[in-house]
């Protein structure tokens, strides 16, 4: 009895101390991030590691002040699971609210990647097909015709690959008139005041950034599955991934409110947010690093056949498969589009990534490594966060690569 009690003890302590030097490890790779940032020159640094003179190095601090972002939120992936979590800075300028983990930040465009998933898995169900004329799932409001569409439909997949004609545009609304349906954004009519989802190409032709697009795919889940998109989304991805602080339901519930990051302008003065409340597919998402890293990680997984619970191995790989080719000029690096998703690299060296930009200053960076099981995803309430992030993220690539080359 005596010999099975010491073994026991000399087992946890060799669990303890194994724990206690790996915590170590991931404290030293955060310092060094924090203390590994250097002025952003090239997007190449986003999906693979550069050199840099230690000279030129600079604070996370230091970048937080120089670009006037009040508040970022950082979770980092390693080897298919979340490695750490931290939040840096405060929610709002001028108060003393901490940003947390479980702090909500604006996905912005990066909400695109969720729905393309969402699309992907009722596709993988049979329920829709990427191919088929959008009009034939639509029944609330349908495609206007022209000319174009009588050469090439509007699918799916030209949808979520900004091949479908559309318009880029935002979405302003008239002032103190109140939310307009999602129909009215999509007609373009008062309260609405964007451009209407009309075909201004013929589809298939040319990528133009489209956020109408993914109002056009949320009108068609809404219509095909009769439920809200924020209900759809919460039933196929948040809860079965346990991902419980996102939601597409904006403006948060009221017990919610005070763990809502801010945004801020170029100066750094708190703004309200200008969220719309009905057309949220293409940038509606309300979450957190730590929540979209779940989702990474599923994506990523699945890609390896490890789990199903969202998309099949054979349908992740048709997400990360390049659709086309984008311009090098547009971005400095030679991007893919793949479905819903920004690609970089093939093969053992792919790269997915999503960035998200909401006016008047949030900003969300998510970057995956399906071979490899690494990722980062990088949320900030400054309207100069963007650059912030992409700093991050290549100080990241940099200290992880000198890990595993150590």
């Amino acid at each position: 009895m005596y010999k099975l009690i010491s073994l026991i003890t000399a087992f946890l302590t060799i669990i303890s101390c194994s724990q206690q030097k790996t915590e170590q490890l991931i404290d030293q790779k955060i310092h060094n991030i924090e203390n590994g940032l250097v002025e952003f020159t090239s997007p190449t640094s986003l999906f693979q590691a550069d050199s840099v003179d230690p000279g030129d190095l600079k604070t996370l601090a230091e970048r937080m002040e120089h670009y006037n972002v009040p508040g970022v939120s950082i979770a980092v992936i390693n080897d298919f699971a979340l490695e750490w979590a931290k939040p840096y800075g405060i929610l709002k300028a001028g108060s003393d609210a901490p940003a947390t983990t479980g702090s909500y930040f604006q996905a912005a465009s990066t909400s695109k990647l969720v729905t393309a998933a969402i699309i992907l898995h009722y596709v993988e169900k049979g329920i829709l097909n990427l191919d088929e004329d959008v009009n034939n799932y639509l029944k609330s409001w349908h495609m206007p015709e022209n000319d174009f569409t009588e050469q090439q439909k509007v699918t799916l997949r030209l949808l979520l690959t900004h091949q479908a004609g559309l318009p880029a545009t935002n979405f302003p609304q008239q002032e103190n008139a109140g939310d307009p349906t999602l129909i009215k954004v999509l007609k373009g009519e008062l309260p609405a005041m964007n451009k209407p989802a009309i075909v201004e190409f013929m589809p298939g032709t040319k990528w133009q950034y489209s956020n109408l697009g993914f109002v056009v795919i949320q009108q068609i889940l809404e219509d095909v599955i009769s439920k809200p998109f924020s209900q759809i989304a919460q039933e196929t991805v948040f809860e079965p991934l346990g991902m419980k602080n996102s939601t597409f339901l904006y403006p948060l519930k009221q017990e919610l409110r005070a763990k809502e990051a801010m945004p801020h302008d170029a100066d750094g003065i708190a703004c309200e947010p200008a969220m719309p409340p009905t057309a949220v597919a293409h940038g509606g998402l309300m979450t957190t690093p730590s929540d979209l890293a779940i989702f990474t990680i599923e994506l990523m997984r699945a890609y390896q056949g490890l789990s199903n619970r969202l998309l099949s191995k054979k349908t992740a790989r048709q997400m990360f498969r390049k659709e086309l080719d984008l311009d090098p000029r547009m971005f400095g690096v030679p991007i893919s589009e793949g479905l819903g998703v920004m690609l970089y690299g093939e093969d053992e060296n792919l790269v997915f990534a999503h960035p998200g930009s909401n006016y008047p200053g949030m900003n969300c960076w998510l970057i995956g490594y399906p071979e490899t099981g690494r990722g980062a995803i990088v949320m900030t309430n400054g309207e100069k966060g963007e650059i912030l992030a992409m700093e991050i993220i290549s100080a990241i690539n940099r200290e992880y690569s000198r890990s595993i080359d150590k």
